[in-house]
């Protein structure tokens, strides 16, 4: 082998040992993108949508009515948020944003508002109530989950395959309670593929928020008084907790992001749940709340808010147990759901 072969040979052997390291090393330089929706006001005290990516600031309308967003989903390049606009007749519009841009789902008749939006495929899944009836949106198409027998709401929605999960709660009258018109009861409610399961047995006050679903296995957070947690139907009451807003499974892993809140002080912590074991995520006497979980990696992120010394409430993001301030603090805010990709 002559030298001018034996020098090729090793600058081959050199780009291929290149590219090989460099396609290892690849990923984990990759830094993923952080979505956060919520709300905050403006200068003329209207709540306005807003969107946070890697903590840039986005309104999702000019401010000239009220809106809020409730969930993010973010699907190769669209950023889709659901929420609510409030019309000139004073009704909230259930709302859709793609990209910024909005979609109207409600007529505008009555009130309406879509809280979670789901991605799978071509297909997006909105859901929300529309005239007091749980509804289940699929590319703009309304699906009534309930009869409008009472009133009902669809919190969360989770597709895996061809199964589509959503959580809410049904307002269940009792004829001898003369104070329901002040406090009824409400039952916790699973529809998978529109059929009903029950949750709870309607005697006495149950929301379900949030839904997760990894193989065969469903898991629910919710409550009301008592954060409580359910697995395939069965549920477990989550310690120093009073509400479980947000689920997000990873491996073995159940984590769940509420809050406890204290009658005598009439504030709230916010709490984070790893398998039931509770974490207080803010050490400070303020008032804080965490609506949402999500878990990438090795980091957990939980969205919600801290009330800073002026008394706003300052949207947050906590990452591992460390807070990011999202707003200024010179008004109120709230970060409702984050989404990392």
């Amino acid at each position: 082998m002559n030298r001018s072969n034996l020098f090729k040979i090793i600058l081959l052997f050199v780009v291929i040992l290149f590219i090989s390291c460099d396609d290892k090393e690849e990923p984990s330089s990759k830094i993923p993108d952080v979505y956060v929706v919520g709300w905050k006001l403006n200068e003329q005290s209207i709540e306005v949508a807003t969107l946070w990516k890697n903590g840039k600031e986005q309104n999702l309308s000019d401010g000239t009515y009220e809106t809020s967003a409730y969930s993010v989903y973010v699907s190769e390049s669209d950023v889709y948020v659901a929420g609510y606009e409030r019309n000139s007749h004073g009704y909230h519009v259930a709302t859709l944003w793609k990209n910024g841009v909005a979609q109207y789902l409600s007529d505008g008749t009555s009130y309406a508002e879509v809280n979670s939006v789901y991605v799978s495929g071509n297909d997006v899944y909105v859901a929300g109530w529309d005239k007091y009836i749980a509804t289940l949106w699929k590319n703009g198409i309304a699906q009534n989950l309930t009869d409008n027998t009472q009133s009902a709401f669809a919190n969360c929605v989770y597709v895996l395959g061809n199964d589509i999960y959503v959580v809410g709660y049904e307002r269940i009258p009792d004829p001898l309670d003369y104070d329901y018109l002040i406090m009824p009861n409400l039952i916790a409610k699973l529809w998978k593929n529109g059929v009903e399961q029950n949750l709870s047995d309607g005697t006495g006050y149950d929301i379900a928020y949030s839904v997760y679903v990894l193989g065969n296995d469903v898991y629910v957070a919710g409550g009301y008084h008592t954060a409580k947690l359910w697995k395939n139907g069965i549920v477990q009451n989550l310690p120093n907790g009073t509400e479980a807003y947000s689920v997000y499974v990873a491996g073995e892993n159940v984590y769940v992001a509420g809050e406890n809140y204290n009658d005598i002080q009439y504030n709230s912590t916010a709490k984070l749940w790893n398998n039931g074991k509770v974490q207080e995520l803010s050490k400070e006497s303020y008032e804080t709340s965490a609506s949402s979980v999500y878990v990438f990696g090795n980091d957990i992120y939980v969205a919600g808010y801290k009330r800073n010394l002026y008394g706003h409430q300052v949207a947050t993001l906590w990452k591992n147990g460390v807070a990011q301030d999202l707003s200024d603090g010179s008004s109120e805010a709230m970060a409702n759901c984050v989404f990392v990709k």
